[in-house]
């Protein structure tokens, strides 16, 4: 298991590696000075006590500190050191629907969001980001040791029945990264990014696509099954209805756009068939705007 985590650490490595190195260079030079700018000690991990500050809607009860709050009229609450530095959050994906591939040369989409998801951690943890897995028990990490422990838990993390990502409370400078098909009902995706961006939570979410989802490419009698449901569905002539289901296709593609755009979120599109480089490169690009990467 941790050589599998080793070598998913590996190509995700050599993924970030293959950026344009003058971009890389430059937002760990600006993470650089703006360090020094603020003139702040660097933010840790773990559990050090940062400060106290004032209650904001959406900050979870159980971190309000009483007795501080009890010496004045306002409502205070501890602030640990990895609360207060910037913190991105990564959700993938690990629905039954991601163990699926429609050619043995193409990656299964589940393979190819770890691998999105760990080389992002690379750049970010490169230019002094925060990453945590949205959902898990792992804090957000820095460092190569908290890379090697996300590697870890990418790689163990099971398969789970939840059908999108859950709202969650975050602390208040955190980002959000949504990594999956993203084929479930538009409905319950909009409520959760909502409640993010609600509390002031900005975030990007990545679809990731096997080709044949988008395309639709075969031809004659096709049996489908859905691996979510098991249910199964016969076509005599697949053909026929191949214009209906692009279109349908597309009506969905335009809803996760509209629903990331009505928040200031961003949204994009990756099939397996493509390089990585470039949604990799989306992704990096999205939560550098307005940050201090």
């Amino acid at each position: 298991m941790a050589e599998a985590a080793t070598s998913l650490r590996h190509n995700a490595e050599h993924l970030a590696a293959n950026l344009p190195p003058l971009l890389v260079a430059a937002r760990r030079v600006a993470a650089t000075v703006a360090q020094g700018v603020h003139g702040r000690r660097r933010v840790g991990q773990g559990e050090t006590f940062w400060q106290f500050r004032s209650y904001e809607f959406g900050d979870p009860p159980q971190l309000i500190d009483w007795r501080q709050s009890a010496k004045t009229d306002r409502v205070f609450v501890r602030e640990l050191e990895w609360e207060a530095a910037q913190s991105v959050w990564i959700w993938r994906d690990l629905s039954r629907s991601m163990d699926w591939r429609s050619g043995a040369a193409l990656p299964l989409k589940r393979e190819r969001a770890d691998l999105l998801s760990l080389a992002l951690s690379v750049l970010l943890i490169g230019a002094g980001e925060h990453v945590a897995l949205l959902g898990s028990s792992l804090r957000p990490v820095t460092g190569r040791a908290g890379l090697s422990r996300l590697a870890l838990v990418i790689e163990r993390e099971s398969r789970n029945d939840a059908e999108g990502p859950p709202s969650l409370p975050l602390p208040r400078n955190a980002h959000v990264v949504l990594i999956g098909d993203l084929l479930t009902p538009l409905e319950p995706l909009d409520s959760v990014v909502r409640d993010y961006a609600a509390r002031g939570i900005k975030g990007h979410m990545l679809q990731v696509l096997d080709p044949a989802e988008e395309d639709l490419p075969y031809e004659g009698r096709v049996r489908f099954e859905d691996l979510e449901s098991d249910s199964r569905w016969l076509l005599p002539r697949v053909e026929s209805a191949r214009a209906t289901y692009r279109e349908r296709f597309a009506e969905h593609c335009d809803g996760l756009a509209t629903i990331a755009r009505a928040v200031d979120w961003s949204y994009s599109r990756h099939r397996t068939d493509r390089p990585p480089q470039s949604a990799l490169m989306t992704l990096y690009t999205a939560l550098s705007q307005g940050r201090e990467l």
